[in-house]
C-alpha cells in the first residue's frame, strides 16, 4: 500500500506540485527518502523520527521508502517535514488515508512535534487552490496563506492537533488573514534645505516611475532625498500587493501574514555581491532588485559597487525581471523596480571645485564616474547635481511645501497615466517610466517646436535610441506635472536637461539651450 500526500517546489515565486509518496516494505526498519532532495529534505527523516518520539508514536520497524516525485525536479528546504510525517502516519493507520485527500501540506518539524514556520505560505496557497486542493500549514504561516482567497487552509500548532482534527475529536478553525498595516508616513520633504532643483528631479521620478541618480559631495542631502522618495509614491494597487507578497514570502520576509501597502525601499550596502543583488545562491534566493519589486531599490555610494554587479542590473531595469540560471533549472523572479542611487563626483568627494577641491580634478572624476559603465547610465533618466548646502540655507525657516504637496502633484499626475491607459486599451503601460512603442507616441501629442528640438538635440548630443525613447518618457512625465495634455517645448527641453552631463553629452545640452526659431521667445532653462 502506497499514502500519498501533496506538497509543492519553489521555482522562484511559482510553486509546482510534487508527490510525497510513502510505502512500507520488509527489511531492517529505515527511512529512506528520494527523490532528488537537499541535505535540508535528507535530515527531515531525524526530524520525523524526533516528532515521532515526541508525540509517542513509534516509527515502523520497517522499511519506510519515501518517494519525492517527480524525481527529477530539485527540492529543497525543510517544509517537507510535515508532508513527509503525514504520509507515513497515512500509511500506518494512524491517520485516515481518505482524510489527507484533497490537502497540500507544507512545514517544518520539531522535536517535540509541533509544527514550525516556513517561507513561502502565500504561494503555496495559491498553487494549492489552482490544483483544487486545500493547504496544511503551520499556525505561524495560517494568517499569510489566508490570503489566498479561497483556498481552504488548515494551520496546525503541533502534529497532535492535526490528528486530532482528522479524527474528528478536536476541529480547528481556518485562519482569518493578516492584517494590511496603513503607513505611518516617513520622512517629509520639509526636513531638505535647499536643493530645490533635486527636489523638483524627485517629484519628476517619483511621478513617472523613472530612475535617478544624485551626484554632489558629502553632506549635499542626497541620501536624505531618496530615503523621502516613497513618501511621494501611490500605495501599492491590489494586484502589485500580491506580486510583491509572493516574493517577500518565498523570501520569509511576512511576519505573520502582516501585509503593507506601502513601497517596498531596498538599500543594500555598498559590498553586495551579484548574487545579493539579481538572486542566486545555492538555493537561488530572490536578490535585492526582486525584494525591491513594485518598489524603489536605493544604491548609495554607486561607484563603490562591484562593476560586474552593477552592470548585472543592467536588464532587470529594461525587463522588469530576473532570469538565475542553473544546470539543471531556470528561476525567474519578478524585478520591476525604480532605480535611485547617489554618489560623490570623485573619491575625495568634492570634485574640481570649491572648497577642498580634489587636486587631481578632472581626471579623477572621470576614473572614478568611469566605474559606473554607459550602458547602466544610458538607463538613468535623471542625473541630478546636488551642489552643497550653505549656511544661507540652513539658516532659511522649513519650506512651505512637503511631502504632502508633492505627493498630491504625484497622484494627479499619475491619475492622467492611469486614464491614458484605460483609453488605449489593454497591454498599455501604466506608468510613463515603460511606455512604449505607438502607445507612447500616441501618449505625446509632441508640437512642431518639441519635435525640432528633439532632433537637434538628439544630434547634437548622440544620444542612443534608449536615451531618445526615455527622454520622450521623462518629457511626457514633465507634462503630466503641468496638468498639459500634450508635450511642449519647454517639456522636451527640461527632459534634455536631466540627461547625463559629460563630454559626450555637451552638445545636447548647448542643443536644449539653443535659441528657438525666429519669433519664439528664447527659454530660461536654467529658472
Amino acid at each position: 500500500m502506497v499514502a500519498k500526500v501533496v506538497t509543492v517546489a519553489f521555482q522562484g515565486v511559482e510553486a509546482r506540485r510534487v508527490d510525497v509518496e510513502v510505502q512500507l516494505t520488509g527489511g531492517e526498519g529505515a527511512i529512506i527518502v528520494v527523490g532528488l532532495g537537499d541535505k535540508a529534505v535528507a535530515e527531515s527523516r531525524e526530524r520525523v523520527r524526533g516528532a515521532f518520539t515526541g508525540l509517542g508514536l513509534a516509527v515502523p520497524g520497517q522499511r519506510v521508502v519515501v518517494n519525492l516525485a517527480p524525481a527529477d525536479l530539485p527540492k529543497e528546504g525543510s517544509h517537507y517535514d510535515l508532508p513527509i510525517a503525514l504520509a507515513i502516519m497515512g500509511a500506518m493507520g494512524v491517520i485516515p488515508l481518505d482524510a489527507l485527500t484533497g490537502w497540500a501540506a507544507i512545514g517544518e518539524l520539531s522535536l517535540d512535534g509541533g509544527v514550525s514556520a516556513v517561507a513561502g505560505a502565500l504561494p503555496a496557497a495559491i498553487a494549492a487552490g489552482s490544483m483544487g486542493l486545500g493547504l496544511i500549514c503551520p499556525e505561524a504561516c495560517g494568517a499569510e496563506a489566508a490570503w489566498a482567497g479561497e483556498t481552504r487552509i488548515l494551520a496546525p500548532r503541533s502534529l497532535i492537533s492535526l490528528i486530532n482534527h482528522f479524527r474528528g475529536t478536536q476541529i480547528m478553525s481556518p485562519p482569518e488573514p493578516g492584517p494590511v498595516i496603513q503607513s505611518t508616513g516617513g520622512p517629509d520633504l520639509k526636513d531638505v534645505r535647499g536643493q530645490e532643483q533635486a527636489k523638483r528631479a524627485l517629484e519628476i521620478a517619483a511621478a513617472g516611475g523613472h530612475n535617478l541618480l544624485y551626484v554632489g559631495p558629502p553632506g549635499s542631502g542626497k541620501s536624505m532625498l531618496a530615503q523621502r522618495l516613497p513618501g511621494l509614491l501611490p500605495p501599492l494597487t491590489a494586484t502589485e500587493l500580491l506580486e510583491t507578497s509572493m516574493v517577500h514570502s518565498v523570501a520569509g520576509l511576512i511576519a505573520r501574514g502582516t501585509l503593507t501597502r506601502d513601497r517596498p525601499f531596498r538599500s543594500p550596502h555598498h559590498s553586495a555581491s551579484m548574487a545579493a543583488l539579481t538572486g542566486g545562491g545555492t538555493k537561488a534566493r530572490p536578490g535585492e532588485v526582486s525584494l525591491a519589486h513594485n518598489g524603489v531599490l536605493f544604491l548609495d555610494e554607486l561607484p563603490e559597487f562591484a562593476v560586474q554587479a552593477l552592470d548585472s542590473l543592467r536588464q532587470p531595469l529594461e525587463t522588469g525581471e530576473v532570469m538565475v540560471a542553473r544546470a539543471n533549472a531556470h528561476i525567474r523572479y519578478p524585478a520591476r523596480v525604480q532605480l535611485v542611487a547617489a554618489m560623490n563626483p570623485c573619491r575625495c568627494g568634492h570634485g574640481g571645485g570649491g572648497k577642498g577641491a580634489c587636486g587631481k580634478a578632472p581626471r579623477c572624476q572621470r576614473d572614478y564616474q568611469g566605474r559606473v559603465s554607459g550602458p547602466l547610465m544610458d538607463r538613468i533618466d535623471l542625473v541630478v547635481d546636488t551642489p552643497p548646502v550653505t549656511a544661507a540655507d540652513l539658516a532659511l525657516p522649513p519650506p512651505s511645501e512637503g511631502t504632502a504637496e508633492a505627493a498630491a502633484r504625484v497622484a494627479a499626475a499619475r491619475s492622467l497615466q492611469i486614464d491614458r491607459a484605460a483609453d488605449y486599451g489593454e497591454g498599455a503601460a501604466v506608468i510613463n517610466a515603460r511606455a512604449d512603442g505607438a502607445f507612447l507616441e500616441a501618449s505625446l501629442a509632441l508640437d512642431e517646436a518639441a519635435r525640432a528640438l528633439m532632433s537637434r538635440a538628439a544630434e547634437a548630443g548622440r544620444l542612443t535610441a534608449r536615451g531618445w525613447t526615455r527622454t520622450l518618457r521623462l518629457a511626457r512625465t514633465i507634462a503630466d506635472l503641468d496638468q498639459s495634455e500634450g508635450v511642449r517645448r519647454i517639456h522636451i527641453a527640461e527632459a534634455l536637461i536631466y540627461r547625463r552631463v559629460g563630454p559626450e553629452a555637451e552638445g545636447q545640452r548647448e542643443a536644449a539651450a539653443a535659441p528657438p526659431a525666429a519669433g519664439r521667445p528664447r527659454l530660461n532653462l536654467r529658472s
